[in-house]
């Protein structure tokens, strides 16, 4: 077994002109990081994250302890992009309807009408989405895998593009509410956030320590810059080796001793397909952000922790030995095979 790195590019004439087309469409997420991090000290992980996700047209779970700048960084995303952004705050007296809408009767017409929720825009921010109780966290989960919302006896589709950006605070955390199997699996990945180091707490303390902010983000990304990059993620080339790569990663979830992997008894469940179809559109989204037209293996392994450790079922056991879905994920890239 190795993990020798060996990267197939591809060489046609195609992939030279998606390469050339991929350099111009990912200029304007450049700026748009650009324009995050004057408000955003670091966190460089966490804003890769939100660009990615953006471009593989996927929903995001975004964890931390309160302070963190989780959604002032969402905040700074809606900014520097030209669409709606509505802001939810889940609490634990929030209903379907104020999320997703209602029918109200009109008396002059003697008729409901429909009244839509905020779920109606672009993006939407569900801040500390697991102080909500369930019913409501359930009402996200046809907005999120059908784009679209049933009111009434009517089906409305949300508009394009659509993205929930979700925070939670950690689960240990006083008033949270663990969040359904069926809905974390829906996020395309869970982005954990971390405390800044010294220098970085610094230059934070330094930009921020003010009654008020004079730092202004301008809207850098159109619509049209979304479904174009869109498009060309679409396009980026995997080499059948790394899809078997992926496919192998995610089997192992399922059955890690049939994998050769020691940390059976550690796992309750697997990743699902849809975690196969995210590690593929998080490492093509990835590439195209990095400026490329294929995927290489260390795009995969970077994407495999965000992607799978909240599809992960972690047991009693992985809880007594205080193992978690992160040491189960980098056990897992340490030993399947790189192509």
């Amino acid at each position: 077994m190795t993990n020798e790195k060996v990267t197939t590019v591809p060489t046609t004439d195609d992939t030279t002109r998606l390469e050339a087309d991929v350099a111009e469409a990912s200029q304007p997420f450049r700026r748009l990081q650009e324009q995050m991090h004057r408000v955003i000290v670091g966190q460089q992980e966490l804003l890769d994250g939100l660009i990615v996700g953006l471009l593989a047209n996927g929903h995001l779970l975004i964890e931390g302890v309160p302070g963190l700048a989780k959604t002032t960084a969402i905040a700074s995303l809606a900014k520097g992009i030209r669409t709606d952004f509505k802001r939810i705050q889940f609490t634990p007296d929030l209903l379907p309807a104020d999320l997703i809408g209602t029918l109200i009767y009109r008396p002059s017409d003697g008729d409901f009408v429909v009244k839509t929720g905020p779920i109606f825009s672009n993006l939407i921010l569900a801040d500390e989405i697991n102080r909500a109780p369930a019913k409501v966290q359930s009402a996200l989960l046809e907005a999120m895998q059908e784009r679209q919302v049933t009111i009434g006896d009517e089906t409305h589709s949300l508009p394009e593009p659509f993205m929930v950006l979700a925070t939670q605070n950690p689960i240990e955390q006083e008033g949270t509410y663990p969040l359904p199997e069926a809905q974390v699996d829906r996020f395309l990945m869970k982005l954990l956030v971390r405390y800044p180091d010294r220098a970085e707490e610094r230059q934070i303390l330094d930009r921020m320590a003010k009654t008020t902010t004079d730092i202004v983000i301008e809207a850098v990304v159109d619509p049209s810059d979304i479904a174009r990059a869109r498009a060309l993620v679409d396009q980026i080339h995997v080499d059948d080796r790394i899809r078997d790569y992926v496919v192998n990663l995610v089997v192992a979830t399922r059955d890690p001793a049939a994998a050769g992997l020691d940390f059976a008894e550690l796992v309750e469940f697997g990743a699902s397909p849809r975690a196969t179809i995210a590690l593929l559109l998080v490492a093509k989204a990835r590439a195209f952000l990095a400026g490329r037209g294929y995927v290489v293996p260390q795009d995969v392994k970077d994407a495999a922790p965000d992607v799978l450790r909240h599809r992960l079922g972690l047991s009693y056991e992985a809880e007594a030995e205080e193992k978690t879905a992160d040491d189960l994920v980098s056990a897992l890239l340490d030993h399947v095979p790189v192509p």
